[in-house]
């Protein structure tokens, strides 16, 4: 039995997708990143929560409730989005096949939000508040995430000659061309919102503030760079939109309504200082 360890971009500028294999086994870089952007965010969700007077153990034991709303979420949208190109036809079992990805993160932030509601009730906590504490670190796992999306090949970008594009190996849809590499143009914005929300949190006004500018400013920054992505055949619109960009819209306009709401009733009344 051989194992075989491979970097996920090596230095000709070409992406590779196998972290390492055994005997017939393989590991995948997708996975290996998804799952420690779901650690170290989850990590640092559990630090911030005593600021809230929640314990740390409180937020750790979400963990498994976000793992599965996750998937569920993820999942769920990609099969229903590329049900056509990736399923039809084949075996049903293809579509618990996530290894080497397939997963939608719109569709993963619903599936943990709901798991998060039915977390709070479940144990009666403030919803908000953890909300708030979760909010900065689904930045942080969203950047390792998309790291994750480069040494898959998928989320790529359109036609680029700039220094900064990267080619993709034989077999990918956009061999031997250069591209936009939208991972890490995704993945550094999102790096940028953790630490400007992890700074906000200590300065916040009320409950559900955290969240709010998360998905505000999020749904901005996403459909900011689905301007540089080449991997859509659908678009809407009026053929001017990505389906994440017609999402993006909705997620701006949630989080403004949210922020009007929860601030509303809190606004006259100062926060005490912790």
């Amino acid at each position: 039995m051989v194992a075989k360890f491979l970097f996920p971009v090596n230095f000709a500028g070409l992406v590779q997708k196998i972290a390492f294999q055994i005997g017939n086994f393989t590991i995948y870089w997708y996975g290996i990143l998804v799952a420690l952007g779901f650690l170290v965010g989850l990590w640092t969700a559990s630090r911030r929560a005593s600021h809230e007077g929640i314990r740390s153990e409180t937020i750790v034991d979400l963990g498994p409730w976000l793992i599965l709303g996750t998937l569920i979420g993820a999942r769920g949208l990609y099969v229903i989005s590329y049900w056509r190109e990736d399923f039809a036809g084949k075996s049903p079992w293809q579509i618990f096949n996530i290894r080497g990805g397939g997963l939608v993160f719109y569709g993963g932030l619903i599936g943990a939000s709901l798991a998060c509601i039915l977390y709070a009730r479940r144990k009666k906590l403030p919803l908000w508040k953890v909300a708030d504490i979760l909010a900065p670190s689904i930045a942080l796992g969203h950047a390792f995430g998309r790291l994750g999306c480069l040494s898959n090949g998928c989320c790529y970008g359109r036609l680029c000659n700039l220094p900064w594009s990267i080619q993709f190996p034989y077999g990918h849809a956009t061999y031997p061309n250069r591209v936009h590499p939208t991972q890490i143009y995704e993945s550094l914005l999102n790096l940028g919102l953790y630490a400007f929300l992890a700074w906000r949190f200590r300065h916040k006004k009320f409950d559900g503030e955290i969240f709010s500018l998360y998905l505000v400013w999020y749904a901005a920054l996403r459909a900011l760079v689905e301007m540089f992505r080449g991997d859509y055949t659908t678009y809407y619109l009026g053929g001017h939109a990505t389906p994440a960009q017609v999402l993006s819209i909705g997620i701006f306009a949630a989080g403004l309504l949210l922020w009007r709401v929860l601030s509303a009733p809190q606004a006259k009344a100062p926060r005490p200082k912790s």
